[in-house]
């Protein structure tokens, strides 16, 4: 039987996927790759900078300056690799009025439409696919008859199955969760046969008569009893909140990410375990990404740099004064918590601020990380030094930014490349112990 010939593609990419990923244009297998040249236009506006975009679109202007290693970059250029295709910036053509007539609109999203819809025009025996990370962008390029498609590296196939850190189990004999109670640990065999449990995941452990919450604990080798213990005065309300408060404590994980909606305590467990552990640390970085409203930058904002940061760290001050009145004013853990503020031991701070810090010695939780991109939580990651734990918090339903999804976001992407290893913990909450109100909303609106 004969061997079908393989497709033959040209990818456009479109300036989201540059500044979504700027090694993207090595993503693509043996294809080509062409970038029109409104896409250089575009990213040479946002080279000027130190937000993630900036840096982006920097590095991408550099990658292609050194493969074009003098060449003209109007020609097809091989890309590194010997299973690399080749790349070509696309120059604007008077043929490509068709587009200007569909769209009567003079911007960017439809020059670079224009010159896709040209490329295909020009090379018959090629399929042309634009990719861009703008839905509203490859609906107008399928209304054009051009193939259009998502970024797809990095991406989690499915949301739906992603791990949750927890698993319920409820077939285990009354005698196993007896001895876990009297000496707080048994055997994997116990409770999972021959199956091997993967590292650090939680257990709701039942049988006929009572039940148990456990922890498989990579080191030893056995499942550990979890109590519901409390975080500087936080006490778990649900298994899941117990779940994660123990692994917030357990010095033997470096990373633990958080996924649930808005009520679940993602925040406020991890700040109150934070403040638990404050001796163990030089000191507690609390930071969130800034997604401006209407995507315009804070500069729009009237007031000085503090009034337009304000807002968007008013939710993180809210939970650490709601630790902090759990105690009377005199009491010394009120006290030390205004303490650690004021010596800037405990710092909340916008997540740009953080950015290119070392980070050792420290206990960091990243707030709204489905907000990010996969390379900007590796970056956050790759800045740890001795002694330093992260944690992630997130809902990936939730997306503020304008070309994240809930299968491309930063968060997603973690839970799904680190789960198994051992530095690593995660748990999804699900239950929502903010109010009854709340509930509703996320129930029923």
């Amino acid at each position: 039987m004969a061997k079908a010939k393989k497709e033959k593609k040209v990818f456009v990419l479109d300036t989201s996927v540059i500044i979504y990923s700027h090694d993207s244009i090595m993503n693509f297998a043996e294809h080509d790759v062409a970038i029109p040249i409104t896409v250089l236009e575009e990213l040479d506006q946002f080279k000027k900078g130190n937000d993630t975009k900036n840096f982006e679109a920097r590095e991408f202007i550099r990658m292609i300056d050194k493969l074009a290693d003098g060449r003209s970059l109007s020609e097809w250029i091989p890309l590194n690799g010997k299973s690399k295709g080749v790349f070509k910036v696309l120059m604007p053509s008077s043929n490509s009025i068709e587009t200007d007539q569909i769209f009567l609109e003079d911007i960017p999203d439809h020059k670079i439409l224009g010159s896709a819809v040209q490329l295909q025009k020009e090379l018959k025996d090629k399929t042309v696919i634009l990719v861009t990370k703008d839905i509203n962008l490859r609906l107008k390029a399928k209304s054009c008859g051009l193939r259009s498609e998502d970024y797809q590296t990095g991406k989690v196939k499915n949301v739906s199955d992603l791990h949750s850190g927890k698993q319920k189990l409820e077939t285990v004999t009354a005698e196993t969760i007896n001895k876990l109670y009297d000496t707080y640990h048994c055997d994997v065999a116990d409770i999972m046969g021959k199956k091997k449990p993967m590292n650090n995941t939680f257990y709701i452990l039942k049988s006929n008569k009572n039940s148990a919450l456990g922890f498989y604990n990579a080191i030893t080798n056995q499942i550990d009893k979890v109590d519901k213990k409390s975080a500087y005065g936080i006490m778990p309300k649900n298994a899941e909140q117990a779940f994660a408060i123990h692994a917030l404590l357990n010095p033997e994980i470096k990373l633990m990410t958080l996924q649930g909606v808005a009520g679940t305590g993602k925040t406020l467990i991890a700040l109150a375990s934070a403040l638990e552990q404050r001796k163990d640390f030089k000191q507690i970085f609390l930071a969130r990404p800034i997604v401006p409203l209407s995507n315009k930058d804070i500069g729009y904002l009237p007031g000085d740099i503090k009034s337009k940061l304000n807002p968007y760290m008013e939710p993180l001050w809210d939970n650490l004064k709601y630790i902090q009145h759990q105690f009377q004013e005199h009491e010394r853990e009120f006290l030390n918590i205004t303490d650690m503020v004021n010596k800037e031991k405990l710092t909340i701070q916008p997540l740009a601020y953080i950015r290119g810090r070392s980070l050792s010695n420290i206990y960091f939780i990243v707030d709204e990380a489905q907000n990010l991109t996969p390379h900007e939580v590796k970056t956050i990651i790759t800045r740890a030094g001795e002694n330093t734990k992260i944690v992630f918090t997130g809902d990936v339903n939730q997306i503020d930014t304008p070309y994240l999804d809930s299968q491309s976001n930063g968060l997603s992407y973690l839970i799904d490349r680190v789960k198994g290893h051992e530095l690593y913990a995660h748990v999804t909450l699900e239950k929502g112990e903010r109010s009854e109100l709340a509930n509703l909303a996320n129930d029923v609106l």
